[in-house]
């Protein structure tokens, strides 16, 4: 008797465990990673993050969900980029459309620094608190760049590069010791444009005049006092009074990521059902497999991963459709060729491809897009970048000083072309900027034929300029504007298939079992990557030597970052 009744106990905690009220939780201390890791280091370095399509899927599911009473999100800590905070705000506008409740809380927004992103995510939410001795670093947007040229003479090194064309600005900071009018206006209209954007977004969810949040910007950062008296946030309160306030004696909370994962047995897709394949292309661009990026800054899309996750779903015949994810400032031509090429035989092969671009699209990471069906980007997108740069440093006067002295035994005019201890001659300097001019030539060819332009007006378009994704799409680079959520309803609407088609993620491993050497060129779980510390050519070389960032030729100018 004692264990029957043990039993209908235990029973009857879990059914009312299931119909209990639900308080989700989203903690952003830590950031979000993007998309699966590629590889055993990267998969240990974000075990404690949540996963952007994981938040995203369970904030959808809980729009539907009587259980779910409210959202209470942490903000703070690790800075997210705008397009990742413009995805989430577009969760949470949905989620109170759907007449949920929901609070942020944030210690600071900007700990005696900036925060003017981290409070534009706040502003979204219904109710948003501030801890008593916190503040609201609402200052607007800075695009900041540092010029090393004059310095790197100083020490004796000088950089030959080529850039198509005068908005290629990513070799800037080593050839020029100011901004030039180009790099001056393109950064000009990117800071306006964003600004923008948080303005017209903390105006509608604060219900606050775009002219005063303009004039609120540029009188922050605010003391939290001063913060509520100008309807920034609502209360200064501690995380318990927050909690205490907007969870319930029988409410039960639970983490947005654990809540998505815990769907009923009778909603898990039936192994035959037709799906959608979503496939992630995370960081700088190189050949090869996917990994950590060799001078820091996360993981790295290695062309070798994302082409075989691209073939895999191509020929797996219940893969209707192919959203590829894409947050890259660029990197190396020939590997973003060689997924532009997947891309296409994907097209070919009758499976429609959207592209979902996160915070970053550039460059190389717009090289992989442009072949796609439709491009959906968000408002702050950094895209375009169309164009190359090429070239090396000059490091044997700054040899010469430290008493190194270098010889070299070489067959061939060329052999040493690209050795760092002297100049090009002129006969080298051609061919570098034949090399330049063949590969500009090649991406705006491409991106005419991609997007449907005339050839004049992708090469007026491209010239190395960066967009917002607001610009882009008025200029015809991007489709639509939106994310992740709405690439997979236009992707099930192209492939004719219902609107809870289940989605399949690839590369489709565990990061583990990608230490497993591919059978063939044509495995199916060939879509692996590993730790690999290889980067582009010369200038990577130097560059690692010299601490500088370098990632190949096509890649986002300069190192912006809007906080």
């Amino acid at each position: 008797m004692d264990a029957t009744k043990t039993i209908l106990e235990t029973v009857d905690k879990l059914r009312q465990r299931r119909t209990a009220p639900l308080v989700l939780e989203l903690d952003l201390t830590e950031g979000l990673s993007e998309g699966p890791p590629a590889d055993p280091l990267g998969a240990l370095l974000s075990m404690r993050k949540a996963r952007l399509t994981d938040v995203l899927s369970g904030l959808k599911r809980a729009r539907r969900d009587h259980r779910v009473q409210a959202l209470i999100v942490k903000i703070g800590g690790v800075p997210l980029g705008l397009g990742m905070v413009q995805e989430l705000r577009t969760a949470v506008l949905k989620l109170r459309a759907a007449g949920k409740l929901t609070v942020a809380f944030a210690e600071t927004f900007g700990e005696f620094g900036a925060g003017t992103v981290p409070y534009y995510l706040a502003s979204a939410f219904e109710r948003v608190y501030l801890q008593p001795s916190g503040d609201v670093g609402l200052t607007g947007v800075a695009l900041e760049q540092q010029f090393v040229r004059d310095a790197l003479a100083k020490a004796g090194v000088e950089y030959q590069l080529g850039q198509r064309h005068e908005y290629k600005t990513a070799a800037n900071m080593f050839t020029q010791n100011r901004m030039t009018e180009a790099h001056r206006e393109s950064a000009a209209r990117i800071a306006e444009s964003v600004t923008e954007q948080i303005t017209a977004g903390i105006a509608e969810g604060r219900s606050l005049d775009p002219e005063r949040v303009r004039e609120l910007i540029d009188q922050g950062p605010f003391i939290g006092a001063e913060a509520v008296e100008a309807g920034l946030v609502d209360g200064l309160k501690y995380r318990d009074e927050v909690y205490t306030e907007t969870v319930g004696e029988d409410a039960r909370l639970l983490y947005v990521s654990r809540y998505a994962r815990s769907a009923l047995p009778g909603r898990l897709p039936r192994p035959t059902a037709d799906v959608v394949a979503l496939v992630h292309g995370s960081g700088s661009i190189r050949l090869g497999r996917s990994g950590r990026s060799p001078l820091g800054g996360g993981g790295a899309m290695g062309s070798d991963t994302i082409c075989a996750a691209l073939r895999s779903a191509r020929r797996d015949e219940k893969v209707r459709a192919i959203v590829f994810r894409v947050d890259s400032p660029g990197g190396s031509y020939v590997a973003s060729d060689a997924i532009w090429r997947e891309v296409v035989l994907a097209r070919e092969a009758g499976k429609p491809v959207i592209v979902s671009m996160g915070d970053l699209a550039a460059s190389g990471g717009y090289f992989v897009s442009m072949a796609a069906d439709l491009i959906v980007a968000q408002p702050g997108t950094l895209t375009g970048s169309i164009g190359v740069f090429g070239g090396k440093p000059v490091i044997g006067e700054l040899l010469g000083k430290l008493g190194v002295v270098t010889e070299t035994v070489a067959e061939g005019a060329n052999a040493g072309m690209f050795s760092t201890t002297r100049e090009f001659s002129d006969g080298q300097w051609e061919r570098v900027n034949a090399w330049l001019d063949r590969i500009y030539a090649d991406f705006v060819g491409k991106v005419a034929e991609g997007r449907r332009l005339d050839r004049d007006r992708a090469h007026e378009l491209a010239r190395g300029r960066v967009w917002t994704g607001a610009d882009a799409m008025r200029n015809g680079l991007v489709d639509e504007i939106g994310g992740l959520e709405d690439a997979l309803i236009m992707a099930r609407r192209r492939a004719d298939l219902p609107r809870n088609a289940p989605v399949r993620m690839y590369p489709r491993m565990h990061p583990l079992e990608r230490l497993r050497p591919p059978e063939s060129s044509e495995d199916r779980s060939a879509a692996r990557a590993r730790v690999q510390l290889e980067a582009w050519g010369p200038v990577a070389r130097i560059a690692a030597d010299l601490g500088l960032p370098a990632y190949g030729p096509l890649v986002l100018p300069g190192s912006w970052t809007i906080r």
